[in-house]
């Protein structure tokens, strides 16, 4: 198992053992693991991020206390909060995390998530030309994807 899955497990099995809320001491948890910090880190933000319906809040110094939340709603509350996170510009990698999130809470089929996939990917999107302007379009789709499904 690589070393990101075993923290990911880990950080997972602690949101449910304390009922969606996990408090990691990062150099401590880094220590336990025998991996360094940073690797605690990638994996909070590409695994327990917003996108993924996760709070993460953090304070400096002490060893780099970190909080995260699992975010405990449902239905058109989950959605309302998909919708105000998602900003002006969406890149690919976000989007996905997004749909992701959207299959493992029931609301959207594996199937919806490859036609949306597909449908706001860099190459369907590639006529807008700029990067900015294809995340900005992306993000505007994927509300009003988001705002049909509520």
């Amino acid at each position: 198992m690589l070393i990101s899955e075993k923290i990911a497990k880990m950080i997972e099995q602690m949101l449910e053992e304390q009922n969606g809320i996990a408090e990691i001491q990062r150099n401590d948890f880094a220590n336990r693991l025998g991996c360094v910090p940073s690797q605690i880190n990638y994996v909070i933000s590409s695994r327990f991020s917003k996108q993924h319906g996760y709070i993460v809040e953090s304070r400096r110094g002490g060893g780099g206390y970190i909080k995260i939340t699992r975010v405990q709603m449902e239905g058109r509350e989950y959605l309302m909060h998909l919708f105000a996170s998602v900003g002006n510009s969406l890149d690919v990698p976000s989007l996905r995390a997004y749909l992701l999130s959207l299959v493992e809470n029931g609301i959207i089929s594996e199937r919806h998530l490859k036609i949306f996939s597909a449908m706001l990917s860099d190459s369907a999107l590639s006529c807008e030309g700029d990067k900015l302007v294809r995340d900005r379009l992306r993000a505007d789709i994927f509300k009003t994807l988001l705002l049909n499904l509520i």
